[in-house]
């Protein structure tokens, strides 16, 4: 058996593959990566066939071992004494993690959390951040204790917000900035040194989950706080908007700002691609629309087959704040 330190992993999203191959590759030479923790396999598809999540797909096709409890519980804490392990490292997944577990590590429970704390504790704080129009988000490696995200903080690594980026790809890039911070902190993580200094509170904010009704477009908004909605709603719950009795989703989309036309929000100002409509402030630019049984199309085809006309009143939702100062 190796005698470096063991590492265990809880995590259920795509987000942690990066930190997954650097402890598995290039960190072999200060750890182990003992075991991955994950969520169970879910029905998934049309098919609604047992599917593993990408982290259990990864741990399987690394030949790291896999456990996926349908609740971690104080016999994974025992599992986890028993191996020694020198620390436990969470990132997305999706358990509340008991104290038995917190404390089952010699050098203690990390998180990697998607913010930079103490900004965006909870749920979706990647798509906060850019649903908000940020300039930057980032990556926070904090203690995990028992109040939600409220742990002790490491260190950061600042991520820029490009100003086309999408939930998918900004994702990935909060995934990849990972690595450079754990790089920095693994050898004193590893020897139960690592400083850290607690969050200023009076700086909390919080997300909530997203739901599908986040995807109604709110044109009350100003046009760039659409668009900005737009990118951090793909590919989930993406957004659209009614149109007569027809639900139309929005693919590509972006904004004028200096517009002089005005109009009631939601009003259409033309149909010569792209679709522009009127919002809040600003105009927003429709690119690729969808109507119901049909695909995504560039405007200019949607149009062919689909009626809509200078004038005509799109109906979107109101949108529900996603940020607030209590949990």
């Amino acid at each position: 058996m190796s005698e470096l330190p063991n590492v265990v992993f809880f995590g259920s999203d795509a987000i942690c593959l990066p930190v997954l191959n650097y402890l598995k590759h290039q960190a072999a030479g200060e750890c182990v990566l003992r075991a991955v923790v994950s969520q169970p396999d879910r029905r998934q598809g049309r098919g609604k066939k047992l599917q593993p999540n990408p982290v259990a797909a990864w741990a399987a096709e690394n030949g790291v071992e896999l456990l996926q409890p349908e609740q971690p519980t104080r016999e994974l804490a025992d599992w986890m004494v028993e191996q020694r392990t020198a620390v436990a490292l969470v990132m997305a997944y999706g358990h509340f993690l008991q104290k038995s577990l917190r404390d089952a590590a010699l050098g203690g429970m990390w998180n990697f959390h998607g913010s930079l704390l103490p900004k965006y504790r909870g749920a979706s704080p990647v798509e906060t951040a850019l649903a908000s129009g940020d300039a930057e988000t980032g990556v926070g490696l904090m203690q995990v204790v028992k109040e939600m995200d409220a742990g002790a903080v490491a260190d950061v690594e600042v991520v820029r917000i490009g100003e086309s980026d999408t939930g998918p790809q900004l994702r990935a890039k909060v995934g990849e900035a990972v690595v450079p911070l754990l790089r920095r902190n693994l050898a004193a993580m590893l020897a139960g040194e690592l400083p850290s200094a607690e969050q200023d509170v009076s700086q909390v904010t919080y997300c909530r989950k997203m739901c599908k009704e986040d995807g109604a477009i709110d044109f009350s908004l100003p046009a760039a706080a659409i668009y900005n909605r737009l990118r951090a709603f793909t590919p989930w719950p993406g957004g659209y908007f009614d149109h007569g009795e027809a639900r139309i989703k929005v693919g590509r989309a972006s904004v004028e700002l200096d517009s002089s036309e005005t109009a009631e929000p939601g009003t259409v100002l033309n149909t010569e691609p792209p679709v522009r409509v009127a919002t809040g402030e600003g105009t927003i630019c429709f690119h690729e629309l969808q109507r119901p049984g049909a695909r995504m199309l560039p405007v200019a085809d949607f149009l062919r087959g689909y009626p809509m006309a200078e004038g005509d009143r799109l109906i979107g939702g109101m949108a529900e704040a996603l940020v607030r100062k209590e949990p």
